[in-house]
């Protein structure tokens, strides 16, 4: 009985250090789930999708964006072409790192709060690998920052089109910075920026739908493009001597890399990998395929024949209209903005661009300005909270739901982009023009932006 006795006291003795080891681990356990803080609601499968997001928003500039430009332009100025796309993804990365993040979603102060953000994130301090609470919650905040990297440097580089052959590769570069600092900073902090003045998820005065750059990019970097081509000027000879693209097939493989690479832009947007990035997945395609097909359809009525850069054109049209689009609105309603744009870009390229008679090289302006513009306001229409209750559950979002003001919001919005736009680029344009100038010599641009900007060819038929 003592051995049976002395054996159950040292049972009991073994089950309560057990006891107490098992509740130290717990305590343990969750002092280390407070040290970490929010890294613990970070989700990997989402972290994985926003990075492969990025990439394939990066895909969009080189190769995609860099291919269609340089397809267009004749060939004596594609590796001056290529090299301008190439160019952003280098400096504006550096720029980005330095000062313009902190400008674009780091917090303001005082009155320009809702305007532009402040220094407190220059050169990244304060990005932290635990996600920001106020953007996205499931990915660390530097997965933020550099998914939204890759906006900023594809916009500027959308404005090369417009002056596409005929500026100096310095005076591109001193612009471009400035731009980035002037326009697309204050432009990105207003509609994502927290406290910003259009941002309809965190309480903006005017909340804009803007799901994925309608404003932010196309329409800014699409109004730049018209300012820039109305200082220059045209290029030698325009219109008189036709200038048709030196090889619509490098174009076309450019325009594909672009639609592939724009499931990154919009469907990434989502910050997630939920049912709201697979609605903005659909929504990318169904526009882009629709705009392809109106294009086509009122080239096709007008000249006998749809050609290939046309298809490829209006697909791009689709895909910059139904940007702001791709989070709030059906497939049907996509399909809708999608042949709006088609149609309307194509208008804007043959018709309205002619009567001004302005020499938009690659025709920014009247895809990514057009379609920018036309893809905010029908974002306003047809945008439903069944695929996006930003406004709260129960509440309309769209004017076709009931929510008719939200038409007035998108044209403030696409206003005030507008305006900054007209207003920030002149102002830089002229500065640079003074400081170092803008355009090539008459000789250089005869000669080509290959040889007098960067001493070398990108076709040598001589020596293949």
């Amino acid at each position: 009985m003592r051995c049976m006795a002395k054996k159950y006291l040292s049972g009991s003795k073994v089950a309560q250090w057990a006891l107490g080891l098992g509740l130290l681990a717990l305590a343990a356990g969750h002092a280390r789930a407070q040290t970490t803080g929010p890294a613990s609601a970070i989700s990997n499968g989402d972290n994985a999708w926003m990075l492969v997001s990025a990439a394939l928003v990066l895909m969009m500039s080189g190769p995609g964006l860099a291919l269609f430009y340089g397809g267009l332009v004749r060939k004596k100025n594609i590796l001056g072409t290529m090299m301008q796309t190439f160019a952003m993804m280098a400096v504006v990365t550096v720029l980005w790192a330095v000062v313009t993040y902190s400008l674009a979603f780091g917090v303001g102060s005082g009155h320009f709060a809702a305007f532009i953000g402040g220094f407190h994130n220059m050169f990244l301090k304060g990005v932290p690998l635990t996600p920001i609470m106020e953007y996205a919650p499931t990915i660390p905040g530097q997965t933020f920052m550099v998914y939204q990297l890759m906006f900023a440097i594809i916009t500027p580089a959308l404005i090369c089109g417009a002056f596409a052959e005929r500026m100096k590769f310095s005076a591109m570069l001193v612009f471009m910075v400035l731009w980035a600092i002037v326009v697309y900073s204050p432009m990105a902090h207003m509609v994502w920026g927290i406290g910003g003045l259009l941002n309809a998820s965190l309480g903006g005065k005017f909340p804009t739908l803007d799901f994925a750059g309608g404003t932010v990019v196309h329409v800014t970097s699409g109004v730049s493009a018209l300012v820039v081509a109305l200082y220059l000027g045209k290029r030698l000879g325009y219109p008189q001597k036709p200038m048709p693209p030196h090889s619509v097939v490098l174009s076309f493989v450019g325009a594909c890399l672009l639609w592939v690479g724009w499931f990154g832009f919009n469907a990434g947007s989502a910050l997630s990998a939920g049912s709201l990035a697979t609605s903005a997945f659909v929504n990318t395609h169904f526009g882009a395929a629709a705009a392809a097909i109106g294009w086509a359809a009122a080239e096709w009525i007008r000249n006998g024949k749809p050609s290939a850069l046309g298809a490829i054109s209006g697909a791009v049209a689709g895909l910059v209209a139904i940007t702001p689009a791709s989070g709030f609105v059906t497939p049907m309603g996509a399909l809708w903005i999608g042949l709006i744009a088609g149609v309307g870009c194509y208008l804007m390229v043959v018709k309205v661009k002619n009567i001004f008679g302005y020499d938009d090289s690659l025709d920014a302006f009247g895809v990514h300005g057009a379609g920018g513009t036309l893809g905010a306001i029908l974002t306003g229409l047809f945008a439903n909270s069944g695929i996006n209750a930003i406004f709260g559950a129960g509440k309309a979002t769209g004017f076709f739901e009931g929510n008719h003001g939200q038409v007035v919001n998108q044209l403030v919005g696409v206003a005030i982009a507008w305006t900054i736009s007209i207003v920030g680029t002149l102002i830089i344009l002229f500065v640079v023009d003074k400081l170092i100038g803008l355009r090539v010599s008459e000789d250089e641009e005869r000669e080509g932006l290959d040889i007098s900007q960067h001493g070398e060819e990108g076709y040598d038929f001589e020596n293949a």
